[in-house]
C-alpha cells in the first residue's frame, strides 16, 4: 500500500509539471512576401524575425507558433503582397509600399527625400517616430484591412548601375533606367526614362536591352547576379529608402491572445533594427564583391550631386501638397522629417522643406 501510494503521489506530481505544455496552444501564422530568401530582408525574417518571436513565446510557455512560409511569389507576388495581406491570402507579410505610392502615400516619405541620408538606421526609427507622432500613418492602412508594425530600410543609398559606364550627368540623356517608382522621379531633369519594375526582374530587363541602367544598392545587385548585365557603378550616393511595411491581416490579428500581438509586434521593432544595420554592414561587403566580380565603381563629383539634386523637381513638396488637399498635414510631416534630419547633422543636399 506505501509503495502504491508513492507511486500515485510522484504520478500527480509529474501531471502537475506537465500541465503547463500540454496547455500550450498553436497558432498558426502564414508570412508571406513575393520576394526570394536571398532577398536582404526576407532572409533577415527568417533568420532572425521568426526565431525572436519563437523565443518570447516560449519564455512563458503558453503559445507557440506552426510558421508558414510562402515566400518568393508562392501566394502573392512582388507588387501584390498588399493585396495578399488585405484578402487574407496571408497572416503576416513584407510589403513593398514604394509599389503603392497612390495607396499609402505617406509610407514614401523617405523616397521623396533623396540626397539627404544614407543611414537607414536613422531613416527607419525615424520614420516609426512619425508614425507615432502622426496618427494618419497608421490610418492609412485601414483601408487595406492591415495592422502596421513597423517599417524597413533595406539599404544604405541608392546608386545607378549601367551597362555602359556614366562619366557625367550629360550621359544619362536619352537612357532608359529601371526603377522601383517613385524614384524614377529621381531622373527628371536628366534627360532619362524612368522604367519601373521589381527588383527579381531588372536582370532580365538588363540583358535583354529594354534599360540601360538601374537605380538600385550594391548587395541587391551582387545577389541577384545584376552584376553581370550592369558592371558600371555611378556612386551617387541619392539617399536611403524606407520601402518596406511588416503588417498583419487585421482580422487574423483580432484573433491573435494579447501575448502573441505583443510579441510580433515587439519583436518587429528589433527586426527593423536588424535590417537597417545590416544594410549597412552588407553594403560594405558588397561593394568589394562587386568589384571582384568585375564591376567598376565611378564616383560623382559633389558639383555634379548638388546639380543633381537641385535640377530635380521638389518632389517632397509635390508629395506634401497633395496629402494636405486630403486633410493629412503633409506639410507638418515633411517639416518634422527634415527636422529630425538636420538635428543628426546628415549631409543635407537640398532642404526640400524650405523651399
Amino acid at each position: 500500500m506505501h509503495v502504491l501510494a508513492k507511486a500515485a503521489t510522484l504520478t500527480a506530481v509529474a501531471a502537475l509539471f506537465a500541465t503547463p505544455a500540454m496547455a500550450q496552444k498553436t497558432i498558426n501564422l502564414t508570412a508571406i512576401d513575393g520576394y526570394p530568401p536571398k532577398a536582404s530582408w526576407v532572409r533577415e525574417f527568417i533568420q532572425y524575425y521568426i526565431p525572436a518571436v519563437n523565443k518570447t513565446l516560449a519564455a512563458k510557455g503558453n503559445y507557440k507558433i506552426q510558421w508558414n512560409q510562402a515566400w518568393s511569389g508562392q501566394i502573392a507576388k512582388t507588387r501584390h503582397v498588399l493585396e495578399g495581406l488585405q484578402k487574407g491570402l496571408g497572416d503576416i507579410g513584407i510589403v513593398t509600399t514604394v509599389f503603392h505610392a497612390g495607396k499609402v502615400p505617406l509610407q514614401n516619405l523617405s523616397f521623396v527625400t533623396p540626397f539627404v541620408s544614407a543611414d537607414p538606421v536613422l531613416s527607419s526609427r525615424t520614420i516609426d517616430e512619425m508614425v507615432e507622432m502622426f496618427p494618419e500613418f497608421k490610418a492609412g492602412w485601414k483601408p487595406f484591412n492591415q495592422i502596421y508594425l513597423t517599417n524597413g530600410c533595406v539599404l544604405d543609398s541608392y546608386q545607378m548601375f549601367t551597362k555602359e559606364p556614366i562619366n557625367s550627368l550629360s550621359d544619362f540623356n536619352g537612357k532608359k533606367i529601371a526603377g522601383a517608382g517613385v524614384n524614377l522621379r529621381y531622373l527628371q531633369g536628366l534627360g532619362a526614362a524612368g522604367v519601373p519594375g521589381s527588383l527579381v526582374s531588372f536582370y532580365n530587363k538588363l540583358k535583354t536591352g529594354v534599360v540601360s541602367g538601374a537605380m538600385l544598392w550594391p548587395e541587391a545587385v551582387v545577389r541577384f547576379k545584376i552584376v553581370e548585365v550592369a558592371p558600371n557603378m555611378l556612386k551617387a550616393d541619392l539617399g536611403a529608402a524606407c520601402s518596406k511595411a511588416i503588417n498583419v491581416n487585421a482580422d487574423s490579428w483580432k484573433k491573435l491572445p494579447a501575448e502573441v500581438q505583443q510579441a510580433l509586434a515587439t519583436n518587429a521593432i528589433g527586426y527593423r533594427d536588424q535590417m537597417s544595420t545590416q544594410a549597412v554592414a552588407k553594403g560594405k561587403g558588397a561593394l568589394d564583391k562587386f568589384q571582384k566580380a568585375g564591376g567598376s565603381v565611378k564616383v560623382l563629383s559633389a558639383a555634379e550631386r548638388a546639380a543633381w539634386a537641385k535640377g530635380m523637381p521638389n518632389v517632397a513638396k509635390e508629395w506634401a501638397e497633395s496629402l494636405e488637399k486630403k486633410g493629412i498635414p503633409g506639410k507638418k510631416i515633411l517639416a518634422t522629417y527634415m527636422d529630425r534630419m538636420r538635428a543628426a547633422n546628415q549631409p543635407i543636399m537640398r532642404h526640400w522643406d524650405k523651399e
